[in-house]
């Protein structure tokens, strides 16, 4: 049994820092780094590809909507051929970043608003993995389990990798909690772990109102931004490997 820990990164700007991005990477399999969007710079971005590379960790694009503002969480109108352009624009220049340090990309998973909007809308979700087979076809999507992404990717024929996530609840349709309702945090570490546990060894996660559905779990998202952003990916970490399940990037097993 192996999972994939990923955490959303490089999401610092200019002189604001956010996250703890030096203590978080040696803990995580693969790396979202943000492109310049919704977060980071290309200060930043280099910074970030720099710390993975040199942690062993791997190397993922973690493009949004152009909201600095609104850190990429707020909906946006877009057309398909608009994401289509804003996904190429933004993993084309962190593969040159990865590039320029001797490194390359493993993956691709979308931020914010543009990761949950295409995760239902279909021909979003397709725009954006045309997006990534067209930069470099042996990419892997990252997309919400059971999500139109995940389905997508598949039909243009990427690797893709389900993600699940240790600090949000989960909604009957699969759908994560919006964070503008109770309860779509998880804060308490040992019912974060109970989670993580039940999703990646029985693939099922019981939702907000209690009602247990199924998932798939490639990779777990531990969001590096969190108040204990540290502490979740420690005790997470601790416990797959009481568990015996194997922590790897998400490259080494998606095939």
């Amino acid at each position: 049994m192996k999972v994939d820990l990923n955490s959303d990164l490089g999401e610092s700007f200019g002189n604001y820092t956010l996250g703890m991005d030096s203590r978080v990477i040696p803990l995580v399999t693969s790396a979202n780094i943000a492109c310049g969007f919704h977060a980071g710079d290309p200060a930043v971005m280099k910074n970030t590809v720099r710390q993975a590379l040199e942690s062993g960790t791997a190397l993922g694009a973690h493009p949004g909507f152009p909201d600095l503002v609104g850190f990429g969480r707020r909906k946006m109108d877009v057309s398909p051929a608009d994401a289509y352009a804003m996904i190429i624009y933004q993993v084309g220049a962190l593969a040159a970043f990865a590039k320029a340090a001797g490194g390359r990309l493993q993956h691709v998973k979308p931020h914010g608003a543009l990761f949950n909007m295409a995760a239902r809308d279909a021909k979003l979700a397709e725009a954006i993995a045309n997006a990534v087979y067209d930069v470099d076809s042996s990419l892997i999507l990252y997309g919400l389990s059971g999500s139109e992404s995940i389905k997508a990717g598949e039909h243009v024929g990427l690797r893709t990798a389900s993600e699940v996530f240790a600090d949000r609840s989960y909604q009957e349709d699969g759908s994560l909690t919006p964070r503008s309702q109770a309860g779509a945090m998880i804060t308490d570490e040992e019912k974060a772990i109970s989670q993580v546990l039940s999703m990646v060894r029985e693939h099922k996660v019981t939702t907000l109102s209690g009602k247990v559905i199924a998932v798939k779990a490639d990779t777990l998202c531990i969001h590096g931004d969190g108040e204990k952003a540290l502490l979740f990916a420690q005790k997470i970490r601790a416990a797959l490997q009481e568990n015996n399940i194997e922590i790897a990037a998400s490259g080494s097993f998606i095939r």
